[in-house]
């Protein structure tokens, strides 16, 4: 299915739910084919941080990158009583 920029801006949650169903939608700009709306199929499932978590312990930062942990809390307080 093939939509203008206006149509799909005024009819974009029917859209949407066409999409989901799984059917490819394409919005045009003067007829020239712009962007596409196609189900997502492949979707990760959220894994809470725990991928995040394990890649930082895998790859750890060298010594002269690690600061302090108070060193990090008075950059951040200096931070914010900047834009007060």
């Amino acid at each position: 299915m093939q939509v203008n920029i206006l149509d799909a801006k005024n009819r974009l949650s029917e859209l949407l739910r066409r999409a989901q169903a799984g059917e490819e939608v394409t919005i045009a700009n003067r007829g020239r084919p712009v962007a596409r709306l196609v189900p997502v199929t492949d979707a990760a499932p959220a894994s809470g941080g725990r991928d995040m978590l394990d890649w930082l312990a895998a790859h750890p930062l060298a010594d002269h990158q690690r600061r302090a942990t108070a060193d990090i809390d008075a950059a951040i307080t200096a931070e914010r009583e900047a834009w007060d």
